[in-house]
């Protein structure tokens, strides 16, 4: 969920703190992964193992029972036809069968992964060691839970850079401080460009300060409880509320995923927020990363997103801006569209003489 810690594999990290927080919307390792690795040379048994394994999580926990059963069959036709026999690179098989997997049915979360450091067993109890746990912790306290930066742009317009949704407890006194910082400003940006992915809780805390009332924001339907959750805006939080009058918009890019698009999906449906940019990735489905073999591991996606507006998701197709801008630009567009708006509204003439400066100073 946090950037990658040193000597350290990305999804070693996640596959932790998975194990810790159950379903999250989890980043895409494809598309953020760590710095290289040293590869490691890999037997039939080794190569046995891991596909036993994932086919048999898939066929257990997979979102969607039926297309499990495709990957599954997918997977061992292949390695009856030999298809894996020659491979003897660690990270080549791993890439081999995400490749594999994504040509099945293309979910962006769905992917396996070689750690060079390995991937603990979880204890008795499915949680991770305390060592590791701590370990981290410390992460993600270095990179602030995910909140990289609050202040404010020329002409009092808000703007928090977020580039992940770290658990709830971890974060809630942050957002708080944060929204208080925020609590003057004209209107607010909320640059998701980096934010990878996270905790679909902390996408309700989050949310919770944008409206002024209770608000349905999505459901989240889980295979392995066969349930469905619905995720709500909280009627109380920590710090004060932004409200809903004011203007929020939301910086988008291709990178955007996962909990990041949950957050921008349900806001750009409810009408809450504007979005500048880029369409995001398209990673709709929540899961836990599961353990394959000492140095293999697979994020295996286990429930689904279901908005009550549009009775649907944004799996495979993204968000969509609406207000293209490319990533680089996407910020100015973003800064200027929020000065524009306050000066459509603005009846003072001193504050629409000075509105018309900064639109002048942004060109």
């Amino acid at each position: 969920m946090i950037r990658r810690a040193p000597k350290r594999s990305a999804l070693a990290l996640a596959l932790l703190l998975a194990a810790a927080a159950g379903i999250a919307f989890w980043p895409s390792f494809a598309g953020h992964r760590g710095p290289p690795q040293k590869d490691m040379a890999i037997d039939a048994t080794t190569r046995n193992q891991v596909i036993d394994t994932l086919t048999a999580d898939l066929d257990k926990y997979y979102v969607f029972p039926e297309q499990a059963k495709k990957f599954g069959a997918y997977l061992r036709s292949r390695q009856r036809s030999g298809a894996y026999d020659s491979i003897t690179s660690a990270e080549k098989f791993a890439d081999v069968l995400t490749a594999d997997l994504q040509s099945v049915g293309k979910d962006g979360h769905l992917e396996v992964r070689y750690g060079e450091d390995g991937f603990p067993e979880l204890g008795k109890d499915g949680t991770p060691s305390l060592e590791s746990q701590a370990h981290d912790l410390a992460d993600e306290k270095r990179h602030n839970y995910g909140l990289e930066s609050v202040g404010r742009l020329h002409c009092n317009i808000g703007y928090l850079d977020l580039h992940a949704f770290a658990e709830p407890e971890r974060v809630k006194d942050r957002y708080a401080a944060a929204m208080t910082l925020l609590g003057d400003t004209r209107a607010l940006i909320i640059d998701l460009r980096r934010n990878h992915g996270g905790e679909p809780e902390t996408v309700a805390l989050l949310a919770s300060y944008l409206f002024d009332r209770r608000t349905h924001l999505n459901d989240i339907y889980q295979r392995e409880s066969n349930t469905t959750e619905p995720m709500w805006t909280s009627d109380v939080v920590d710090g004060p509320r932004y409200g809903g009058a004011r203007k929020v918009y939301l910086v988008t890019s291709n990178d955007t995923f996962s909990a990041g698009e949950d957050f921008s999906y349900a806001l750009k449906n409810l009408k809450r927020a504007t979005l500048v940019g880029e369409t995001t990735g398209g990673g709709a489905h929540p899961g836990q990363p599961r353990r394959l073999a000492e140095h293999f591991a697979a994020f295996v996606p286990s429930g689904r997103s279901i908005s009550p507006i549009t009775h649907t998701d944004w799996e495979g197709i993204g968000v969509a801006p609406d207000i293209r801008a490319s990533a680089d630009d996407a910020l100015d567009v973003a800064h200027r569209q929020a000065l524009k708006d306050a000066l459509a509204v603005e009846t003072d003439p001193e504050i629409k003489e000075s509105l018309t400066g900064c639109i002048d100073e942004l060109k």
